[in-house]
C-alpha cells in the first residue's frame, strides 16, 4: 500500500510542531525519518498512522483519505508501534501479542485457527517464541520492543509504521529487528536516531528540522557532509561501504 501526506500542518496552542510536510511513500518502501530531538518525526508518525488529526493538509493510505476511514478499518491496515509501553496487568507475552488481533476479531468470534497462526508467525519473527509463556513484567526492555513489534505484526498490516524501535535493543537485536523490518512484504515508516542504521536498511529518507522537511532522497543523496553539519551540527566523514554501496558515517571531533 502506499502513504501520500499532502501539506500536513499540526501543532498544540500556538507552537507549531509540524509544518506543511508532504511526502510519499511507495508499495513496499521502507522511508526513514531522521532529524535532531524535537524535529517533529514522533508527531508525524502520528498524524500519518491517522493516530492525530492534522490542522490542515491530509494523509492517504492506498489512494483513500484516511480522514474516511474507521478507526477499526484503519487498524486492519495499519499498525503502529510506539518507542515504549508499560502495563502493571500480569499477562503473558502470548496475551500481548494476542491483542494485535483485536481489529480482525467480532467481539462474541471465538480464537480462531487463523489468529492462532499470526501470533505464532509473529513471535517467531521476532525471535520470541520461546518466551510465549513468560509473564511480561519480567522481561526486559529490548525483550518488550521486540513483543510490541510482534504484537503490531499479528495485526498482519499492509503498513508499518515503527517509532524509534530499536530503543533498548543491542546492536544484534538492532540489525535483526531493521533487517526484518525491511524484508517484510509491507510498506513501512521508520523514524530513527541512528543515522548508520537509517542508511544501511531504508530505501529512502526524509530529513526533518523543526517540523519541515529539509531533505528527501536516497541515502547517498540525503546524508552528505553539509546537512550533518547544518541540520544536526556535527562533523563527519563519508563513505561508501564496499559491500552495499551505502553510505557509512563516521563522526569526527572539530
Amino acid at each position: 500500500m502506499s502513504v501520500v501526506a499532502e501539506n500536513l500542518h499540526w501543532g498544540v496552542k500556538r507552537k507549531t510542531i509540524v509544518t506543511d510536510v508532504s511526502l510519499s511513500v511507495a508499495p513496499g518502501e521502507t522511508l526513514g525519518l531522521i532529524g535532531p530531538n524535537g524535529s517533529g518525526k514522533s508527531s508525524l508518525l502520528r498524524l500519518l498512522a491517522g493516530l492525530k488529526r492534522p490542522l490542515s493538509g491530509r494523509v492517504e493510505i492506498n489512494g483513500q483519505d484516511i480522514a474516511q476511514v474507521s478507526r477499526r478499518a484503519l487498524s486492519r491496515q495499519v499498525a503502529f508501534v510506539q518507542q515504549s509501553a508499560a502495563t502493571d496487568t500480569n499477562v503473558s507475552v502470548r496475551d500481548v501479542v494476542r491483542l494485535g488481533r483485536t481489529p480482525h476479531r467480532s467481539a462474541l468470534a471465538g480464537w480462531s485457527e487463523a489468529d492462532e497462526t499470526a501470533v505464532s508467525t509473529a513471535l517467531a519473527r521476532v525471535d520470541m517464541t520461546g518466551h510465549r509463556a513468560q509473564a511480561w513484567q519480567t522481561l526486559s526492555g529490548g525483550e518488550r520492543q521486540r513483543v510490541h513489534i510482534a504484537r503490531a505484526l499479528a495485526q498482519t498490516p499492509q503498513v508499518m509504521f515503527l517509532d524509534e524501535p530499536t530503543n533498548h535493543l543491542d546492536i544484534h537485536h538492532q540489525i535483526e529487528i531493521l533487517r526484518m523490518v525491511r524484508d517484510l512484504d509491507l510498506t513501512s515508516v521508520v523514524a530513527l536516531h541512528d543515522l548508520n542504521l537509517a542508511a544501511m536498511f531504508c530505501d529512502r529518507i526524509v530529513v526533518l528540522d523543526e517540523g519541515a522537511v529539509r531533505a528527501c532522497g536516497t541515502p547517498d543523496a540525503v546524508l552528505t557532509r553539509a546537512l550533518l553539519r547544518e541540520v544536526f551540527r556535527v562533523a563527519a566523514d563519508i563513505t561508501g561501504l564496499s559491500d552495499t554501496g551505502r553510505p557509512h558515517i563516521r563522526f569526527r571531533p572539530e
